[in-house]
């Protein structure tokens, strides 16, 4: 999500080699009070009803040439964050290595796109946060051994609202690395946040559904 600003200047060279991760390790309206087994049954029916349209996708890239698929989409997204409206999302469990099911990220879809034209196919794409040491890293992998990940920052704004500035990045392959100049800021809210999903939309209005990965992805 926080790479929408510096992808724009990548210099994606299709003579590089094979890239993959040098490192894996697996304005919303109020709703009535309810009780906490009710919030967990709606919670859980929309959490699937979710997944269900996001399902056949693929990270998002079919749904760029459908604009009534990611409505109905974004409907979905609104609804869950009516169900997590009076949580904090900014906290201990914001913490985690996140895995891309699906987002609206015109930037982040162009590289998984394009990535065979580069002689490689992109794996996960992850957002690896640790909020104690306030870092933030954004991450596409390219099997079996390159990595393009996005350094940041991070500040706690609200209960939801994370801000980042963005301090370095790299493309780096299994023997080679390309640092490249990062640039600019902006904030993201974690409108819904559970031990193992999370949704999110950003300072462009992009919206981002995560998962929690099966494993740590360290640099």
């Amino acid at each position: 999500m926080a790479t929408a600003l510096l992808l724009h200047h990548i210099p994606f060279n299709p003579q590089s080699p094979n890239p993959n991760p040098n490192s894996l390790k697996s304005h919303y309206p109020r709703s009535s009070t309810i009780t906490c087994s009710t919030t967990t049954s709606e919670a859980l029916s929309a959490k699937r009803h979710l997944l269900n349209l996001i399902s056949d996708q693929e990270r998002g890239l079919k749904t760029l040439n459908y604009p009534s698929k990611r409505s109905e989409i974004v409907e979905a997204i609104d609804a869950m964050a009516v169900l997590g409206q009076d949580t904090v999302t900014t906290g201990d469990s914001l913490s985690a290595t996140w895995r891309l099911l699906w987002t609206t990220e015109k930037e982040q879809l162009f590289i998984i796109e394009k990535a065979p034209l580069f002689g490689t196919q992109a794996g996960d794409v992850l957002q690896v946060i640790d909020v104690e040491k306030r870092v933030l890293n954004n991450v596409i992998t390219f099997p079996p051994s390159g990595v393009f990940f996005v350094r940041s920052t991070i500040e706690i704004a609200s209960s939801k609202r994370v801000n980042f500035r963005f301090t370095s990045a790299v493309l780096r392959g299994k023997d080679w690395e390309f640092p490249l100049p990062p640039f600019g800021q902006g904030w993201f809210e974690s409108v819904y946040l559970d031990s193992g999903f999370r949704v999110a939309k950003d300072i462009w209005e992009d919206f981002l559904v995560v998962e929690r990965a099966p494993y740590e992805w360290e640099e």
